[in-house]
């Protein structure tokens, strides 16, 4: 089962959910995988500590111009929908920051006057913490793009594992729509604020365009208002979970330690979430798409 852990804004505590589900369904005995696919700033390695044990180069293929074999045609640059590449007096200008890595200038090219070479936009990492496996990727400072990166985080996952969760970056945009691309489940932390039901409509919207099955976890529940209830009962949407917002949670996050493994109602709060994704993907009750 492959559990996307979004959320529509940032500081919802979604990284400290997902980290913590990880941890808590390998203590059940689950074979689990854990990615964070949140490659501009990766912070689940804060808390889970895992060993690292393979790092690679993460690549993207960039064309390169050859000057002897051009003719000046301009059909690398009429066929490029990015704008990335420009005929320009006796020159080709190309931009990689504009260049999606499509190959369509490659392929409109009569003279082969262009290849493509890999060129590293970050760092990918493997590793354990405990038994649970570990993967995150880490986008080189100054990169435009990051669903690359979490593509190459979402292609080293293991089939095998009963449990992958995904730690996904918050928002809508792409870098949010790629990690959640093929989830089973997307869970939606938000919390009980005017900003977090705001965004979380915004992240409803994103899953159903993408027609993936998803429910809500209502983090720090009791410290704001009822509205994200009463927005989940409009919309049909299931609340799978409520963890109550409590010092405790907090200041372990604060420390970098998990949770659940210091406050045990946090982990019987979770060990009750995991149950009840398990229960809602087997027979899609409270799932809605």
């Amino acid at each position: 089962m492959r559990i996307a852990v979004a959320s529509g804004k940032g500081g919802t505590g979604k990284t400290a959910v997902a980290v913590n589900l990880a941890y808590l369904a390998a203590q059940a005995g689950r074979t689990v995988a854990y990615a964070d696919c949140d490659v501009e700033e990766p912070n689940g390695h804060l808390f889970l500590k895992p060993t690292i044990v393979e790092e690679h180069s993460i690549d993207r293929l960039v064309p390169v111009w050859d000057a002897d074999r051009c003719t000046l045609c301009g059909r690398c640059s009429a066929s490029c929908r990015y704008g990335a590449i420009a005929c320009a007096g006796t020159s080709v200008l190309v931009d990689t920051e504009l260049c999606r890595a499509c190959g369509g200038c490659q392929l409109a090219c009569p003279e082969d006057a262009i290849r493509e070479v890999p060129r590293s936009i970050g760092r990918l990492r493997l590793g354990w913490s405990g038994s649970v496996q570990f993967v995150d990727g880490v986008l080189n400072v100054g990169e435009a793009m990051s669903p690359p990166a979490i593509r190459a985080v979402k292609a080293v996952l293991p089939m095998d594992a009963e449990w992958v969760i995904l730690d996904c970056p918050a928002g809508t945009a792409c870098p949010a729509i790629e990690s959640v691309c093929g989830a089973d489940l997307v869970l939606l932390v938000t919390e009980p604020t005017p900003f977090g039901l705001r965004d979380l409509a915004l992240a409803v919207e994103m899953t159903r365009a993408l027609g993936l099955p998803f429910a809500v976890a209502v983090n720090r529940a009791g410290a704001g208002d009822r509205e994200v209830w009463q927005y989940c009962r409009q919309q049909g949407i299931g609340i799978l979970a409520e963890i109550p917002d409590d010092r405790a949670v907090a200041e372990a996050c604060s420390r970098g330690e998990l949770a659940a493994v210091v406050v045990p109602s946090l982990a019987e709060r979770l060990n009750g979430l995991l149950d009840a994704m398990e229960s809602a993907w087997a027979s899609q009750e409270y799932v809605v798409a």
